[in-house]
């Protein structure tokens, strides 16, 4: 029979023991959430492809025909806005579910205990599936074009790992923030369309003239980007050291705010929601 201690102040110095014990509970709550997604959809997972498909052929044509863009080297213009896209679309899609993730689960938290921070780690789940099926998108894609990419791209789970962190951070903000002010749920949505245009993901950032490149930068998104595109094309695309290390820098502070605003905060979500 399994032994339960009742002590003031244990939840809270057990918190990340409890984030390992709960692990069980993350399983079913990010599976609940794929499940969601998709659920009573005609073509089931083929919507992960199909917005990132699309937006690539606009950008593609806007920019890379209209517009007249360079694209990296000499990358296919195609797979360089699809690079672009697949650390944007994480981004975009862990923020815009982990943001309404604990008012969508208001019956949950007000009834047992558990580490609230689970709950918006679970939606991030929807965002990998995602990013895996984009990334066989890609496979196909270079396939197309008949484009070999260099040995840099060992490297991408490393720029993965990054992008899920630098997706975390505001997550977790605008998490809290959506509880105490319903208003982030409307705003969000023009947030997140907004940044597709001011982020490097129809165009490279090397347009950007280089006395604005560095406070460009400050976008983590950007780095991010530019990481992806350096691991994926290799010698067509020069990473900016420079502005990649300050949107590491940006990632960690954001990832540094949003946990702790997202602890400050826990114990009155129930209150709240």
């Amino acid at each position: 029979m399994q032994e339960i201690i009742i002590e003031a102040g244990r939840a809270e110095r057990h918190y990340w023991r409890d984030l390992w014990r709960y692990r069980e509970l993350f399983r079913v709550l990010a599976w609940r959430d794929i499940a969601v997604r998709y659920k009573q959809t005609v073509i089931g997972a083929a919507w992960a492809l199909i917005r990132p498909f699309l937006t690539m052929v606009v950008f593609t044509i806007i920019f890379g025909k209209l517009a007249n863009l360079p694209s990296e080297g000499t990358a296919p213009y195609a797979i360089m806005v699809f690079v672009g896209m697949l650390p944007w679309v994480f981004f975009s899609s862990a923020l815009t579910g982990a943001s309404n993730s604990i008012v969508g689960s208001a019956h949950l938290i007000s009834k047992v205990y558990f580490p609230r921070l689970i709950v918006p780690m679970a939606t991030v789940g929807v965002a990998l599936v995602d990013f895996a099926i984009n990334l066989i998108m890609l496979v196909a894609l270079m396939i197309w074009y008949k484009f070999v990419p260099n040995w840099q791209i060992v490297l991408l789970p490393a720029f993965s790992a990054v992008a899920l962190l630098a997706s975390l951070g505001p997550a977790l903000w605008l998490t809290t923030l959506n509880v105490r002010y319903r208003d982030f749920g409307y705003i969000l949505p023009f947030l997140v369309q907004l940044g597709l245009y001011v982020s490097p993901v129809g165009y490279s950032s090397s347009i950007v003239p280089q006395q604005w490149r560095l406070l460009y930068s400050l976008n983590p998104v950007v780095g991010i980007i530019d990481g992806f595109r350096w691991c994926i094309l290799g010698e067509q695309s020069q990473l900016y050291w420079p502005g990649f290390l300050l949107s590491i820098g940006v990632t960690a502070f954001f990832l540094w705010l949003g946990i702790r605003q997202f602890r400050n905060m826990e114990n009155s979500f129930s209150d709240l929601v």
